[in-house]
């Protein structure tokens, strides 16, 4: 039979609960109950041909603890007058806790609203949106709002999470709850003290003011002539992002940035030269470093759609920066080399020059092969010495 069963009832009662309506009641202040629960009951025909069973669901029904039945007097041709259920309620927030057998949550979040009303009552309305997020935290919430406190007391703190000092909070717990703490944190700050450009949790440092680390280049002195350590030649150096920009190296005219370590570090000498060891996409570092502009720069990445992605995006830091070994002589005398590259991009690059944006197009486009690319880890080690030693200057 599809007649609704205590069960059933419970179940459609439950969905309330886990769409978090039930809590978010509780954080509004208002009530549903009592609440009338929807309700299949017998028809005139299934009392025809069903009469057991109808009368043994009526005392079912009736037996349920917690649950209101209204009825009502029903004549029926064959079995007489009979009383049959006309709606079902339940009569209170705390009859259908009980009957979820949810009181102890309830109790949990009502902790939870307390301490926020009292401490930092701009973060109810999250607390309205997400009831259950909040419930899963519960253990954790005095923390959260004592972080979220803090930074409230202290915007913009120019301070490493490391050093926020609260008693029983440390930086990995800061670290392992920035998405709730951001969305807290939006409510609680005022929007001056919120760089709303930086987003997402890897962002989150710069996004409240902390210090971020630093960014750091790994560089090469390519000319033993050049002396940058004393007794030293061609040291291998990582400065952060300050350090690099303040460089002096007289002397060197010519950088080189190869994305790979290992030819990173197998690069001939060569004279008036700092090699630095790329980092894809993202060239903040970099960028800081404005004596660069008085410098020729070559950039080696991998003959594919991102290896000229990167150049273009070097290229807005840059616009003198010129390819090195991604051409098509470098691509087809490699043929035995060619690899495969599986997420290629389709975006229109417009800092290349005419021979780059037509290999470009070729690779993302397949018209030499499918997902072709060339690591530069693949170009050999003889063909690089030679068009080093063909670079000007």
């Amino acid at each position: 039979m599809t007649w609704s069963t205590p069960a059933d009832l419970r179940e459609r009662l439950a969905r309330l609960w886990d769409r978090g309506e039930l809590l978010r009641d509780v954080a509004s202040g208002t009530s549903r109950f009592p609440l009338r629960l929807a309700c299949r009951l017998p028809s005139s025909q299934d009392m025809t041909d069903h009469f057991e069973q109808v009368r043994n669901w009526v005392a079912t029904l009736a037996q349920a603890k917690l649950l209101r039945v209204e009825w009502q007097a029903v004549r029926h041709r064959v079995q007489g007058t009979q009383r049959m259920p006309e709606s079902v309620w339940i009569d209170t927030l705390d009859d259908a806790l009980g009957w979820l057998g949810r009181r102890g949550e309830v109790a949990a979040f009502l902790r939870i609203l307390g301490a926020t009303r009292q401490t930092l009552p701009e973060l109810l309305p999250w607390l309205e949106k997400r009831p259950l997020q909040a419930l899963d935290l519960a253990a954790e919430w005095p923390r959260l709002l004592a972080v979220v406190g803090w930074l409230k007391a202290h915007p913009c703190p120019g301070i490493y999470l490391r050093q926020v000092d609260i008693p029983g909070v440390h930086s990995k717990f800061i670290e392992a709850h920035r998405a709730v703490l951001s969305e807290l944190l939006d409510l609680a700050l005022p929007p001056a003290c919120v760089d709303a450009e930086k987003t997402g949790a890897a962002q989150f440092v710069a996004r409240y003011g902390f210090r971020e680390k630093p960014l750091r280049l790994r560089c090469r002195v390519l000319d033993p002539a050049i002396q940058t350590l004393p007794g030293v030649a061609c040291p291998d150096l990582t400065l952060d992002a300050e350090s690099f920009r303040r460089l002096s190296l007289p002397g060197v005219s010519r950088v080189l940035i190869t994305e790979n370590e290992v030819n990173f570090l197998a690069l001939p000498q060569l004279s008036a030269t700092l090699a630095v060891f790329g980092s894809g996409y993202g060239w903040d570092a970099l960028r800081q470093a404005r004596w660069l502009e008085h410098c020729a720069i070559h950039y080696w990445g991998d003959i594919d759609t991102h290896g000229f992605a990167i150049l273009d995006q070097l290229r807005g830091c840059f616009g003198h920066v010129t390819s090195l070994l991604m051409d098509r002589l470098t691509l087809h005398a490699h043929e035995p080399f060619w690899g495969f590259e599986s997420k290629q991009t389709q975006a229109d690059l417009h800092r290349l020059g005419p021979e780059e944006q037509a290999l470009y197009d070729d690779l993302r486009f397949n018209r030499i092969r499918e997902g072709l690319r060339l690591e530069q880890e693949h170009v050999g080690f003889g063909f690089l010495q030679e068009k080093l030693a063909r670079l000007p200057g």
